[in-house]
């Protein structure tokens, strides 16, 4: 006698059939502020991600309960605040560990999709001068149209042989370049660099170069630690400074370099799944680059509707691998002279 194959449905094992919907879960019966402790944001903005992804997230499903772009949002806010697939978070939307990985998997590659929408530098000239403006008002320096630098993102090995993830700490981790603004709102994020490459190399390949090389951005610069060669468009500090005029350049890049280590220590606070306080990323470097990115486009979004950094303060329990450079000599005397000129007329 043949018998039957059943396709089990964890939710239905979990939750039984009078277990109608997936939604049992609703944003308008708890407050703002269990909202915030739970999933990291308060109700509208997440009622905007919902307007946002919705249509991304209501594709066709063959399943009979498909879980509304709502109880999505809410379990990938969950993952990417907290850190891990907590069961009692799950109980409390009403899916299983295993619909909360998907849960994650959909929100990360909807928010992926929509990632230049949210992380692109200013076209138009108004902006481009008050992003130089804001950035002239922190410490004086002239010009500057963005700061950037690397951070590490631990995940979990790919596999034995595959040693280009591992940094120099011996652990294994992507190495992201990003540059933000005065207000720490990115404008550019490459998340999916290899943790072996030392930051240089990173810059030197990465389409942030071809886009500063080939494109416009003739009238201004970024600014870079010593980890970065001196380009046209990159002002790095001088290895040793000699006159008052340098040192004071060498200050007033330094002070405005600084927002850049504020922004990684603010999205590292709000995405405690990146601060490595709950292990590493548990995901293929593909998968956590996409992970990583989604928190970038979430870290700006957030900044657009006046959400700045969390009161708590940061986690900082991810181990960085600190970067043991030489001072980065530039060959390039077109830059050399940028920077001198910078020097004398600005500084002097």
């Amino acid at each position: 006698m043949a018998v039957p194959i059943a396709v089990l449905d964890c939710d239905l094992l979990l939750y039984g059939r009078g277990h109608r919907t997936l939604d049992r879960f609703k944003l308008e019966d708890v407050t703002d502020e269990y909202l915030v402790s739970t999933y990291g944001f308060p109700r509208q903005f997440i009622y905007y991600l919902v307007d946002l992804l919705g249509a991304s997230l209501s594709r066709p499903t063959q399943r009979s309960r498909a879980i509304s772009p709502e109880t999505q949002i809410l379990a990938a806010l969950g993952f990417y605040t907290s850190g891990s697939f907590q069961t009692r978070m799950g109980d409390a939307i009403g899916i299983s560990q295993a619909s909360m990985s998907r849960c994650v998997a959909n929100v990360t590659e909807a928010l992926v999709e929509r990632a230049s929408q949210f992380i692109h530098f200013p076209e138009d000239e108004a902006s481009v001068q008050s992003l130089k403006d804001d950035f002239y008002g922190l410490a004086g320096m002239p010009g500057v149209l963005g700061v950037v630098d690397c951070t590490h993102v631990a995940i979990k090995a790919p596999n034995a042989e595959d040693l280009s993830y591992v940094n120099r700490k011996g652990l294994h981790s992507l190495n992201c370049l990003m540059v933000c603004d005065a207000r720490g709102v990115l404008l550019s994020a490459e998340t999916h660099w290899p943790g072996s490459l030392p930051d240089c190399t990173v810059l030197q390949q990465a389409a942030l170069t071809s886009q500063f090389e080939n494109e416009l951005h003739k009238d201004g610069w970024l600014l870079g630690d010593s980890s970065f060669f001196l380009r046209t468009w990159l002002m790095t500090p001088l290895h040793i400074p000699e006159t008052p005029a340098e040192y004071r350049y060498n200050m007033a890049h330094s002070a405005t370099h600084n927002v850049i280590e504020r922004t990684f220590r603010t999205i590292r606070s709000r995405f405690r799944c990146l601060d490595g306080s709950k292990g590493t990323l548990q995901y293929s470097p593909e998968k956590s680059s996409h992970i990583i990115l989604a928190c970038c486009v979430l870290h700006n979004i957030s900044l657009e509707h006046g959400l700045d950094v969390w009161s708590s303060p940061a986690a900082g329990h991810m181990e960085q691998p600190e970067e043991e450079y030489e001072q980065m000599e530039s060959m390039d005397s077109e830059a050399c002279r940028i920077r001198q000129e910078l020097l004398l007329t600005h500084f002097s």
